[in-house]
């Protein structure tokens, strides 16, 4: 496998709204959808649709949701092996509300997910040491996040943690340790506690954080773009100009279309434009992984945006 996905999946229950309802108050809605996502799920489903070599390790519940989860994965060409089931446990649900200006807001319940434990990055070992690159987030324990960056280091297998959703608690000198450190701006203004209004106020906040020791910092700013900080150095990446309909799901979309170009290329500039691209046209579409282009889709999309 080029690429592991260690993390979180979700069932999507999208809501498209005009404006969310007062306290006590009941709106109708004019449109709703049902999904398969979780920031683990949608990176790996990106990166397979790119063509990539994709194993996924999470956890799913015991209820209607399980096998529609798994069979999705496989639908994709995601290697399956090591997605169990929970006995007596929710699938992770994600309640996402949508307005007419195309922003998001998330509640997630983690169910099954809170159950991925470091016993079972062991169960997977013969499969995870052959792999490129290991991509984390933070849907899942803590705990299993930091084993896995352990282990990745033990096989000097390249690592992407992508810090979401946001947690005060995440020891920073684990993200040291990853190659890649990947928030978005509130995630970045959640973790330094300072103010991201601005481009220069970014670029203070990342600081804040490489000063730490991080590698890569790079920073997606959504229909700013993305910027990517290393020592005193930094490079914006520029967006690209769409017609958004829904946000949802684009920063996983730029997590897995990254670690499959940089599998293949190495270049972390040019990875970052593809990513960004691949975003851009995710958010022209409803739903997260429904969002994303197949391979031959974001080739023609290239050629159409030249």
């Amino acid at each position: 496998m080029e690429i592991a996905v260690i993390g979180s999946n979700m069932v999507d229950l999208i809501t498209y709204i005009d404006r969310m309802p007062k306290m006590g108050e009941t709106l109708e809605a004019p449109n709703f959808q049902i999904g398969c996502g979780g920031k683990g799920a949608n990176q790996a489903i990106a990166a397979a649709k790119l063509g990539a070599s994709v194993l996924m390790l999470t956890k799913v519940g015991d209820d209607i949701f399980a096998e529609n989860t798994i069979n999705n994965f496989r639908n994709y060409g995601v290697n399956t092996d090591f997605i169990q089931k929970v006995d007596g446990v929710s699938s992770g649900i994600a309640p996402i509300f949508v307005d007419s200006s195309s922003q998001n807001r998330i509640l997630i319940i983690k169910g099954a997910n809170a159950y991925l434990k470091p016993i079972d990055i062991d169960n997977a070992e013969q499969q995870l040491r052959k792999c490129k690159i290991i991509i984390l987030q933070l849907e899942v324990p803590l705990e299993t996040v930091y084993y896995a960056i352990d282990f990745a280091n033990k096989y000097n297998i390249p690592v992407i943690l992508n810090p979401a959703p946001a947690c005060k608690e995440l020891d920073i000198s684990y993200a040291c340790k990853c190659d890649f450190f990947m928030p978005n701006e509130t995630e970045l203004e959640i973790l330094t506690g300072l103010p991201v209004f601005t481009m220069d106020e970014i670029r203070l906040a990342a600081q804040s954080l490489l000063r730490k020791g991080l590698k890569n910092l790079i920073v997606t700013l959504g229909n700013k773009g993305s910027i990517w900080l290393r020592g005193e150095e930094a490079t914006v990446v520029e967006p690209y100009k769409v017609n958004a309909v829904d946000t949802s799901g684009a920063g996983d979309a730029f997590v897995g279309c990254f670690a499959h170009y940089y599998m293949s290329t190495l270049d972390i500039l040019y990875s970052m434009q593809k990513a960004s691209l691949f975003a851009a046209y995710s958010v022209t579409g409803y739903g997260t992984q429904s969002s994303y282009p197949s391979k031959q889709q974001f080739e023609d999309y290239q050629k159409s945006m030249i």
